[in-house]
């Protein structure tokens, strides 16, 4: 299997190790002379000295018989125009863009994704963000982030003898449509949720949705469960940062955002006006002291200084802050810093870097249908499953599937927009889909979305 990458920085390199360690005939292009040299010497690879968005350097690449081509340069318009140019010279190709711009993942004016015919837009501030959101937002959740990065959550909640949902069936209820109750546990035994199941006191439910709409209906299941005022204090007005912001938009996180440049705090105060901004170096005392920073619930120190992270987490953990989390960015950094995490008193390390090699290398490696062991149990399967371009389901609405009973579709990825399907939803392939299924009915439903016999 061929694969061409374009840019060989540090995510370049890191995944054209880890592919040609997998058996990809793997090539490189870079326009640096000394950094192909470098590679050349280190790595077992082919490297091109050249323009990754010229058609004829594609071509000398041989783009016309690659499965993969991965565009992961610094610059997002070369990495957007590179995918572009490879997939008109080779329409089978799959295509990874990676964008630093939030600009390029918006569809509400221009689907830049499909305008450039990408499969896949990797955006490493915004994996490390649902990195860090994952402790914060709810500490019993679970986020299928390598599905659907972040963009679809699972809940596990209790029914409270008090809830009103008590008695009531899933027909019975007008649960919002971005969400579905998954799988029901009672008595220790475990199915899928069919519509006339009724809802019982001690009912464990796994559901799936967004992260707000969740939230109203946990109010709903555990009643007596209110969400406690959560404190988080961001150091760094960058994208990892804002993007955090957005993740955690529910009324009950408190945000704060510290940033020693005043050009920034403008910035961010403008776009998100929700968030208390001030001017400052959290990697001083003084000011950590002043902002009570011990009494925040989290401390993410997320600059593109490490220095500064290191020290501002130092700093918090000795004030007594709850959680602190910390955002590394020079990879030389990573492996040491998780050695020293306990005795620094960091409870999270993340890398944008290592998140972006780990989502494109579970992109590019999945098999047509791929169990999620964390999430399934004894009789029940929570599985993903590539539709394949001979199913014989392509252009159906969901509401028009033949599904065997007991079998659920609780979230579809397209074009990397995640989102719970409606009736009126239509298979297409290369959609990833998320579905619930009890154990013996799950080979049937591969044969169904895949199209393999």
């Amino acid at each position: 299997m061929k694969s061409v990458i374009v840019g060989a920085g540090e995510v370049g390199r890191s995944i054209s190790r880890n592919l040609r360690q997998r058996g990809h005939n793997v090539i490189v292009i870079d326009e640096s002379g000394e950094v192909a040299r470098q590679l050349d010497d280190d790595e077992d690879v082919k490297v091109l000295v050249g323009n990754g968005a010229s058609a004829r350097m594609l071509d000398e690449a041989g783009i016309e018989d690659a499965r993969y081509f991965l565009a992961l340069t610094s610059d997002d318009r070369t990495n957007l125009v590179a995918c572009k140019v490879a997939r008109q010279l080779n329409k089978r190709v799959y295509t990874v863009a990676r964008v630093h711009d939030r600009t390029y993942l918006e569809r509400d004016r221009v689907a830049y994704q499909e305008l450039f015919d990408i499969s896949f837009l990797l955006n490493p501030e915004m994996l490390a963000a649902v990195e860090l959101a994952k402790e914060i937002r709810h500490p019993g959740r679970v986020a299928i982030e390598h599905f659907a990065r972040g963009q679809i959550e699972v809940q596990n909640m209790a029914v409270d003898p008090s809830s009103r949902l008590i008695g009531m069936t899933l027909r019975d209820l007008s649960l919002d449509s971005g969400m579905r109750v998954g799988l029901i546990t009672r008595d220790g035994k475990t199915s899928v949720a069919r519509a006339n199941a009724e809802f019982r006191a001690g009912d464990q439910l796994t559901v799936f949705g967004a992260s707000d709409v969740l939230s109203e209906f946990r109010a709903e299941a555990e009643p007596g469960d209110r969400p406690q005022k959560v404190r988080v204090v961001l150091y760094g007005g960058t994208e990892i940062a804002i993007t955090l912001v957005r993740l955690l938009s529910h009324p009950r996180f408190r945000i704060r955002i510290i940033d020693p440049d005043e050009k920034v705090c403008a910035a961010v105060a403008e776009e998100c006006p929700r968030v208390t901004v001030i001017h400052g170096d959290a990697s001083s005392r003084r000011l950590l002291e002043e902002e009570q920073i011990g009494a925040a619930d989290y401390l993410v120190a997320c600059t593109k200084e490490d220095e500064h992270n290191i020290m501002t987490s130092l700093q918090a953990a000795k004030l007594g802050a709850e959680n602190v989390q910390l955002v590394v960015n020079k990879p030389n950094y990573e492996e040491l810093l998780d050695d020293l995490r306990a005795t620094m008193g960091v409870s999270r390390i993340v890398s944008a870097r290592r998140a972006a090699v780990q989502e494109v290398l579970r992109y590019l490696n999945r098999e047509d249908l791929v169990v999620l062991p964390s999430m399934s149990v004894r009789g029940a399967t929570l599985a993903e499953v590539a539709v394949g371009r001979r199913s014989s389901v392509l252009g159906q609405k969901l509401a028009d599937l033949e599904l065997p009973e007991g079998c659920l579709l609780v979230a579809r990825v397209r074009k990397g927009d995640a989102r719970v399907p409606g009736a009126a939803d239509t298979v297409e392939a290369d959609d990833r889909i998320l579905v619930a299924v009890d154990e013996e009915h799950r080979d049937e439903v591969a044969r169904l979305f895949t199209g393999k016999k």
